[in-house]
């Protein structure tokens, strides 16, 4: 199903893509033992909603249908290694990850929303903290801090962060 890219429809799958990526990847990481699987595993997953795109009507379920069957074979693959799920499991984590897909959206907006109120620079230090291939260690010795005290202003950040989500969603659900 090779389509041009000034095609329309290649338009209507880029908007809906995007629209669900977050969701999509976040759904994939839950089903795979790696952040590496998931990122290989969204490759085949774009791949084959690219290739399976017929029209937006309920993109997100059938989208979220071909992530877990991307991934289940993904996992069949490496049926060998003594790590992977099973069918079953998977399909549980699955359904799971599905119901609670709302709440996590909910969380992540809580937790950008609570990113942006911190001063700049302990924004700065969580930022840097949550770099992939950063090194606490490495951190903490550029900032002219013991391990021991940076991971401590790193735990009262967090908590701080932790409470402001949760204040935050419950003021969700009570309004």
């Amino acid at each position: 199903m090779s389509q041009p890219p000034d095609h329309p429809q290649h338009d209507q799958f880029l908007r809906l893509y995007a629209e669900h990526e977050v969701a999509l990847h976040t759904f994939v990481r839950s089903l795979l033992p790696t952040r590496q699987e998931a990122s290989e595993v969204m490759q085949e997953v774009i791949v084959a909603l690219w290739q399976g795109f017929a029209s937006a009507e309920e993109f997100r379920p059938w989208a979220f249908g071909v992530a877990r069957n991307v991934a289940r074979m993904h996992l069949r693959r490496r049926m060998r290694d003594r790590h992977v799920f099973d069918d079953e499991l998977v399909n549980r984590l699955a359904d799971v990850a599905v119901q609670q897909e709302p709440q996590f959206v909910s969380e992540r907006e809580a937790l950008e929303s609570c990113l942006q109120k911190l001063p700049q620079s302990q924004k700065e230090l969580v930022l840097a903290a949550y770099t992939k291939g950063t090194r606490m260690d490495d951190l903490a010795t550029r900032r002219g801090q013991t391990p021991m005290s940076f991971y401590k202003l790193l735990h009262r950040i967090r908590q701080a962060l932790l409470d402001c989500v949760e204040r935050t969603l419950s003021q969700e659900e009570t309004a």
